[in-house]
Order: C-alpha cells, then sequence, then structure tokens
C-alpha cells in the first residue's frame, strides 16, 4: 500500500474515532443538562430532537459544501465547528438558548460525519482492500472511551463545561494534524442522462436500506435495557448489559466486516447481515429470559453494524454523483430511521406490548434480507476495489 494512502488511512481512523468520542460527551452530559434546567422528561426529548433536526436540516446544504470543499478540507473545518459546538451547549445559561445550540450542534455533527465518510470512501477506493467497516468500528471504540472518560470526569467532579473544552481540543487537534495526510477526492466525471436516472433510483433504494437499518439501531439503543427490565425480568445488575450486548456486537462486526466484504462482497455481507439481525431479534422475543436475550441483542449488533458502511460505499460509488452528495442523501434518510425508529416502536409498545413493538426491527431485518439486498446487489460491488 503506499504511504500516501496508509497515512490518510490513520488519519481517517482518528477522525472517526474523536467524533464518537465527541458525540458521546453529549450523551454523557444529558443528565447533567436536565438536572440543570430542571427539565421534564417532555423538554428533555425536545432537547435530543433539536440535534436530531438540526443533523437532518443540514444534510442536503452539507453534501453540496462537502463536494465543493473537498472532503479532506471540509473534515478539518467539520471538525472545528463540532469542536466549538460542543463546548456551547455545555456553555449555555439557558435552556431556550440551550435549543438553538443543539440544532448548531446537530448541524455541526452532520458536517463533519459527511466529510469524514465522504474521505473514508476516496480512502477505500484508493486501496486494494475495504477499510470502511473498521473505520465505523473506530466510531464505536470512541464512543465507548469518550464515555468512559467522561464517566471518570464525572466521578473527579470535573466541571462539565471544562470537561467539553477538554474533549474540544482533543478534536480540533486531530482535526487540524491529520489534514496534511488527508486525500484529493477522485474527480467527478460527467455521465449520460440514464446514469443519473440510474443514480437517483440507487440513491432512494439505498436510503430506504437505510431508515429500515437504522430503525433497528435506534430500538436497541433506546429499547435493550426497558426489556431486560419489563421484559426478560433480569436482576438489576443485568439491566444495562442488553445495550452493551448490543454496542459490543456492533464493534466486534465492524473491525471483522471488510475481511467479510472483500471476502464475499458487499451484497452477500448484507443479506447475511440482515438474517444474522434477524435471528437475534427473534431469539430474545421468542425466549425472554436475560441470558437469551443477551445473545440476541449481540448478534442484533453483528448484523447491523456493517450496514451504513456498505450503503455509504454504495452510495459514493454512484456514476456521476459526488460522494460526499450521494452519502449526505443517504445519510438523510438513516438519521431519520435513528429518530423515528424507537418512537415507532414505543408507539406500538404503548398500543400492545414492547415483544410486539421489537417485532417491527424484525420485520425490518427480514425485509433487508429478503428483497431489500436482492434489489441493491447492482450498486453494491462484488469485491474489494483494485488500487489506484
Amino acid at each position: 500500500m503506499p504511504a500516501a494512502v496508509s497515512r490518510a488511512t490513520r488519519g481517517t481512523m482518528a477522525l472517526f474515532f474523536v467524533n464518537g468520542a465527541t458525540f458521546a460527551t453529549w450523551g454523557v452530559h444529558i443528565p447533567t443538562i436536565k438536572a440543570r434546567f430542571g427539565l421534564s422528561d417532555a423538554m428533555l426529548s425536545l432537547a435530543m430532537l433539536a440535534v436530531a433536526g438540526g443533523a437532518i436540516l443540514a444534510m442536503g446544504p452539507v453534501g453540496r459544501w462537502v463536494a465543493r470543499a473537498g472532503s479532506a478540507r471540509a473534515s478539518m473545518t467539520g471538525g472545528l465547528l463540532f469542536a466549538l459546538a460542543t463546548v456551547a451547549i455545555l456553555a449555555m445559561p439557558s435552556f431556550w438558548l440551550l435549543l438553538p445550540a443543539l440544532v448548531a450542534f446537530g448541524m455541526a455533527n452532520a458536517a463533519f460525519d459527511v466529510a469524514m465518510n465522504a474521505q473514508a470512501a476516496t480512502v477505500e477506493s484508493s486501496r486494494t482492500r475495504p477499510v470502511m467497516s473498521a473505520l465505523h468500528g473506530m466510531f464505536s471504540l470512541g464512543g465507548m472511551a469518550g464515555a468512559g472518560a467522561g464517566g471518570l470526569m464525572l466521578s473527579l467532579d470535573v466541571a462539565p463545561l471544562a470537561h467539553a473544552a477538554m474533549m474540544a481540543g482533543v478534536t480540533a487537534a486531530v482535526a487540524l494534524g491529520t489534514l496534511p495526510g488527508l486525500l484529493s477526492d477522485h474527480p467527478v466525471l460527467p455521465s449520460a442522462a440514464h446514469h443519473r436516472d440510474h443514480a437517483v433510483r440507487a440513491l432512494w433504494l439505498l436510503g430506504l436500506l437505510a431508515f429500515l437499518g437504522l430503525v433497528g439501531e435506534g430500538a436497541m439503543y433506546d429499547w435493550t435495557s426497558v426489556y431486560m427490565r419489563d421484559v426478560a425480568q433480569a436482576p438489576d445488575g443485568w439491566i444495562g448489559l442488553g445495550y452493551a450486548a448490543f454496542s459490543g456486537g456492533m464493534a466486534c462486526g465492524r473491525f471483522g466486516g471488510d475481511r467479510l466484504r472483500a471476502r464475499l462482497g458487499d451484497g452477500a455481507t448484507l443479506t447475511g447481515s440482515a438474517w444474522l439481525g434477524f435471528g437475534g431479534i427473534a431469539l430474545a422475543l421468542l425466549v425472554p429470559l436475560p441470558l437469551a436475550a443477551l445473545a440476541g441483542f449481540t448478534l442484533m449488533g453483528l448484523g447491523a453494524a456493517n450496514m451504513v458502511p456498505i450503503f455509504f460505499v454504495a452510495a459514493s460509488r454512484l456514476p456521476g454523483v459526488a460522494p460526499a452528495e450521494a452519502i449526505s442523501r443517504v445519510a438523510r434518510f438513516a438519521y431519520l430511521g435513528l429518530l423515528l425508529g424507537p418512537v415507532l416502536i414505543g408507539g406500538v409498545a404503548h398500543l400492545s406490548n414492547l415483544r410486539i413493538g421489537l417485532a417491527l426491527v424484525a420485520l425490518t431485518m427480514g425485509w433487508i434480507a429478503l428483497a431489500g439486498a436482492r434489489s441493491a446487489r447492482r450498486y453494491l460491488p462484488a469485491r474489494a476495489p483494485a488500487e489506484r
């Protein structure tokens, strides 16, 4: 592998890691913000919605901006904006000033997210073997590290603003330090009208698949602990293990996913991943016991791990569309799924019960396995890209 590509790979891994760690800083301090402003659960949900809403609103303009600026420079700028926004949300003196700061935080996260994923697509297309899944694994690893560091800071009584400033400093340093080693994007060649129509159809399909995949992922983040407590009747010390099992499965799946993608191709990997997720949720629902639920959530994590990386790679290679624009369009659907999935499942659970609500996740995984992956195969690389 050329030294420049190796250096860009390491730099992009660092970007994904600090993105995950910095986003975890917001997650760690959600209870801090709730206590500081005396928020009800409904008002806290509004704050969370502001972050997701900012990201969704920004996706279209961000994709065009990254395409113009280039993913390398946009990754640096996005990282700096994300660092500043992280400090801002812990510095707001009132809830009504916090809300626009959270919208800006979501927008900055979208800018950083799209830029680093576009750089990741450039890096992968310059290598002999896939790397996108491992890069997303670094995001998961960064999230775990950021959550652990946040817990340590809370135990040491470090002021939340000081914690945010320290994390922002690390993110800014990585964004600036990695810029010289990142790759220039490959030129987007003009395409015929039928190629553009092909790309539009592909983006709608990939967006739908991303939406369905993230419905399941969002459900796991929000409902596993409730399921462990209320359905599996787990002891108190086990309740948080549902989330940990899913997250651990996600991390392992991502760090092992590139080898599968290189060996089997993205289409077969996507089909197998969806069946694995379906089997995991089915196990947890059909055998509502703590150990079975943990095994099922782990399998769901393994199944969900490589979906978004595959969708982003496929979008980045569509003819006639800048990778950043294509990724931003698919990412918008993904964010919608992540946002709406837990709400949909909660609504069904309210009308019936949580097992039936989570059956929606099994349905989405089953549809991706039976129909979605087959429809998407024409857009998915069959093997690892050739080195440029």
